[in-house]
């Protein structure tokens, strides 16, 4: 089960997880809350999730780019 779910977050751009590990939850309820958040809102949340996995790879290609701090 959990290869699956590596799997699965590696294909969603891994947000659920990034934000249980920031925020202390596990990633599980982290997503159970944007299932049923989905649900009971009509998509909404759906939003947020592609801004976060948005700003995540903008972050993880400026990171990629300047390796040390005399690159600016």
């Amino acid at each position: 089960m959990k290869k699956i779910t590596d799997y699965i977050e590696r294909q969603s751009f891994g947000v659920c997880n990034a934000l249980g590990n920031r925020l202390g939850f596990s990633s599980g309820s982290v997503r159970l809350s944007f299932v049923y958040a989905s649900f009971f809102t009509f998509g909404s949340p759906l939003v947020l999730y592609f801004a976060l996995a948005f700003w995540m790879n903008v972050r993880r290609a400026m990171r990629q780019q300047r390796s040390t701090v005399w690159d600016l």
